[in-house]
């Protein structure tokens, strides 16, 4: 066997393990958390077998590589930035319309911290050895904390993304369609629309005509309930009144689910069931089923992409504040942060 080969094959066998776990993980449940972390060693055990793949001049490779992520890396923030100023100007001043400026904000400040690591030991002297030493401490502690978060985050993101090329059933015997706020108290909003438009989709393709459930209830400055909104929608698209069962009851996402399952419930088997909402929402509001023991297939409708990385930040937070998930990421940081800080500091101080 040559020396090529046996390289190649070296590379191969872990990242076929990694991405293999994905895929089964991914096939039991697809809502699990864990899928975004074995996605992130899938994708980092290809980086040295795509490498290696180009024999002599995997050297060479791995610096291209290298160059075009740290490059990637650096864009972040400004691209955070300008979203964020985009959603300013296009959704209005709220926290949930800022939140990727603020993430932009903080990588970018994670980034300077990590520069400044290698730049504060120019300034070094006998006097200010202790202090400079902590501050090389306290930047680095900094720097790779933020890459930590984003790197997660970055792998959360690219697997939502990811849950839309994952084919489904085509048949379905329920629609839920996930609610949204109303304009003036009455009117679907373009986010809506695009959720019941993609509902219609997936109820043309079956066989047999769906039960569809517009879920959502009416907001104190609402005139009508989301649910009735989303029924006059779908009625104007041609779906028959029969083939619509309001849920009017429901104020946040899992009461959307937990009074939509109530309704599916209640009817004969067979019970196979979607879930219709936006792409980001897909990944959580999946998570919510599996906790409240309604199955069903999660399918995404188009967002705005100027609208996503804030959305996706938001649905970030909320899957962190699930304590399992929590300790999950706070697990990791410290398995990682710690021998990385030990490895750096003592490759700098030498």
């Amino acid at each position: 066997m040559s020396a090529y080969l046996q390289r190649l094959i070296e590379y191969a066998v872990p990242c076929l393990i990694f991405w293999g776990v994905l895929g089964i993980s991914v096939m039991s449940d697809r809502s699990r958390f864990r899928n975004c972390i074995y996605l992130l060693f899938a994708a980092l055990s290809t980086v040295p077998l795509f490498c290696a793949a180009t024999g002599s001049h995997a050297a060479g490779t791995a610096k291209a590589l290298t160059t075009l992520i740290f490059t990637a890396l650096l864009s972040v923030p400004a691209v955070l930035v300008f979203n964020g100023v985009t959603m300013f100007h296009k959704e209005g001043r709220s926290l949930a319309n800022m939140l990727s400026l603020l993430l932009g904000i903080v990588i970018g400040i994670g980034e300077v911290c990590f520069f400044a690591f290698f730049v504060l030991p120019l300034f070094f002297s006998e006097q200010n050895a202790q202090i400079v030493n902590m501050g090389m401490r306290v930047l680095l502690f900094v720097s790779l904390s933020v890459m930590y978060v984003a790197v997660i985050f970055a792998s959360f993101m690219v697997y939502t993304v990811l849950l839309q090329f994952i084919p489904t059933r085509r048949d379905f015997d329920f629609i839920i369609i996930h609610g949204s706020g109303l304009i003036r108290g009455k009117e679907v909003s373009k986010l809506l629309s695009d959720r019941i438009d993609k509902a219609i989709e997936v109820y043309g393709k079956c066989s047999s005509p769906p039960i569809l459930i517009p879920s959502g209830g009416q907001g104190g400055d609402e005139e009508i309930s989301e649910a009735e909104a989303m029924e006059q929608y779908l009625i104007g698209k041609g779906i028959p009144g029969e083939h619509i069962i309001r849920e009017d009851r429901s104020k946040t996402t899992r009461e959307n689910l937990l009074f939509s399952k109530e309704i599916i419930d209640k009817k004969e088997d067979p019970k196979y069931c979607a879930l219709v909402t936006s792409n980001y929402h897909v990944y959580r509001a999946l998570s919510i089923c599996r906790e409240i023991g309604l199955k069903c297939t999660g399918i995404g409708s188009h967002v705005a992409l100027y609208y996503w990385p804030s959305a996706l930040i938001r649905e970030f937070a909320a899957i962190m504040s699930v304590r399992r998930n929590f300790l999950i990421l706070m697990l990791g940081w410290i398995i990682c942060l710690m021998p990385a800080m030990y490895s750096i500091m003592t490759s700098v101080v030498q």
